[in-house]
């Protein structure tokens, strides 16, 4: 897939094995994210005058990619000992896949599904004999026992209240063999 690219040079005049090694650069991108929507390019060459030689280079890229853009840029305008305008895109190009490789891998974990212990909510209490049942999501009855109530906290457990449990198949159905209160300070109720 070719990426739609914007490509300038500022005071300076491209040569095609520049305008080449972008475009190259450009379409190695596309193997990192197919998701890129525009791709701009802006190489420059500080402003000199007279018969001054040119001294460093700076490179802009700015990707543009469903809901956010990727932007890098790197100046070696700074750097007395370089002059070639290669060494600035290879550099900054660079930078833009990795920044890229990140970016795809901040999506990657944010849509992975949120796993963790079920919640269910408190139904039945029994403290006498220490054993209650929860009500999972799916409107199935799981009984809990006292010990089962992490941080011994059966006795402030109430009926509405929320916690989450990790379940295991008993002999008479499905028991709660962990209990966990949710919430601020333990509690969190529904209504």
């Amino acid at each position: 897939m070719r990426i739609p690219l914007e490509l300038a040079f500022k005071n300076m005049e491209p040569t095609a094995a520049m305008e080449s090694l972008v475009r190259e650069r450009v379409d190695r991108l596309t193997h990192l994210n197919r998701d890129i929507i525009v791709c701009r390019v802006v190489v420059e060459a500080p402003h000199r005058s007279g018969n001054e030689d040119v001294k460093g280079y700076r490179v802009r890229i700015e990707l543009s990619v469903p809901g956010d853009e990727v932007v890098v840029s790197r100046d070696r305008s700074h750097k007395r000992d370089e002059y070639d305008p290669y060494v600035s895109i290879r550099e900054a190009f660079g930078a833009a896949e990795r920044q890229l490789k990140s970016y795809a891998g901040r999506q990657r974990k944010s849509r992975r599904p949120q796993t963790g212990p079920p919640h269910a909510l408190v139904v039945r209490k029994f403290p006498d004999d220490d054993y209650g049942f929860l009500q999972a999501a799916d409107g199935q009855e799981i009984y809990f026992h006292r010990n089962s109530v992490v941080n011994d906290r059966f006795d402030e457990l109430e009926p509405g209240e929320e916690v989450r449990f990790e379940a295991t198949m008993g002999r008479e159905g499905p028991q709660a063999t962990t209990v966990a209160q949710i919430g601020q300070h333990g509690h969190r109720y529904l209504s």
